[in-house]
């Protein structure tokens, strides 16, 4: 079956695509689009990076062990990118906007743009497409999310995202584009519901994390993850998001993902605070990002403007950002007064 799924598709035949951060998910996403038939332009930020994925054919430093096909070039010169028909935006969140601003004189006007962090800018409190409009107006958004682990894809495991822009039309035939046996996307117009579940589960999969960290049990982490796609969808909906985006696969299919595995950036780093760590020690000893920490302050922010409660996320707001003990914010949630689920 494995085989099966690894066979190349062909709707990408005479495509070149870019893909922009040569992190694990940016390899991952290039050898996804190397899968379905395109011919691939990887950007890493620094030239160092960028000689050793040519020189070994795989990208030890951030997705180590997997093999890139034939087919896919790397750089570190924008210019590269020029002749790209679309990209993939796969920097972290917060330097999104740095790393957009430098290729937006070099791509084509009207390129599809497709965003895949999941994050908001800290400090603007901004959705990505919010970010790229802003530093690259030129070029069209799209957002691409779900449950998604940059491996499964990588190995060519059977995986299912959604990819969304204000033109529905637009967005299907990218998704045709990219599909291929291993990677189902299905299509959406709602644009702020899917960068809003890829958000906001991040910071909920620390959560779930530290429950695991420290030991509470199984009966905890269903609890806690029930609760936190409760404070998804009470938000989502507040900023407009669709109910069938928050049920789908770039809601509750990602939250269940990221909240069940230590393969998790986010996940994981929850589990390490609540075996004891220190935030800075863990941060300090990973290559890749863990959104969330960066995402909580944003999505408090964002829900206190709204009026809407999260306490699981105001928990991990104030662990991550005012150094509050695990326990402490542990035993505040277990302490609330007894309430209506449905409310």
């Amino acid at each position: 079956a494995r085989a099966l799924c690894r066979g190349q598709g062909v709707n990408g035949e005479g495509w070149h695509i870019g893909v922009i951060g040569a992190g694990s998910w940016g390899t991952a996403l290039a050898v996804s689009c190397r899968f379905a038939g395109a011919s691939v332009m990887l950007w890493a930020r620094a030239e160092a990076v960028a000689e050793a994925i040519r020189t070994s054919g795989r990208n030890e430093a951030y997705l180590p062990g997997a093999d890139l096909p034939d087919g896919i070039k790397v750089t570190a010169a924008a210019d590269d990118l020029s002749a790209c028909d679309t990209v993939l935006l796969a920097c972290p969140a917060q330097a999104l906007r740095e790393t957009v601003s430098r290729f937006a004189g070099v791509l084509k006007d009207g390129v599809p743009a497709i965003i895949c962090a999941k994050g908001l800018e800290r400090g603007s409190n901004l959705f990505m497409t919010a970010v790229l409009a802003e530093a690259a107006p030129r070029l069209v958004p799209y957002v691409l999310s779900g449950p998604s682990f940059a491996r499964d894809v990588a190995a060519g495991l059977p995986t299912a995202v959604t990819l969304a822009g204000d033109d529905l039309t637009g967005a299907m035939e990218l998704a045709t584009v990219l599909a291929h046996p291993s990677l189902r996307i299905y299509g959406s117009r709602d644009l702020t519901g899917v960068q809003f579940g890829g958000a906001v589960k991040n910071v909920l999969a620390i959560a779930c994390g530290l429950t695991q960290g420290r030991q509470l049990g199984e009966s905890a982490r269903a609890a806690l993850t029930t609760r936190a796609f409760a404070e998804m969808t009470r938000l989502g909906r507040a900023i407009g998001a669709r109910p069938e985006t928050l049920t789908g696969l770039s809601g509750l299919g990602d939250l269940l993902l990221t909240c069940s595995s230590l393969q998790s950036r986010n996940f994981s780093l929850g589990y390490e605070l609540g075996r004891g760590q220190s935030l800075d020690d863990i941060l300090g000893s990973r290559h890749s990002v863990s959104e969330g920490v960066y995402t909580a302050q944003v999505v408090v922010d964002i829900a206190a403007g709204c009026g809407v409660e999260l306490p699981v996320c105001q928990a991990v707001h104030a662990i991550v950002d005012r150094g509050s003990d695990p326990d402490e914010q542990i035993a505040k949630l277990m302490a609330r007064p007894p309430r209506s689920e449905t409310d």
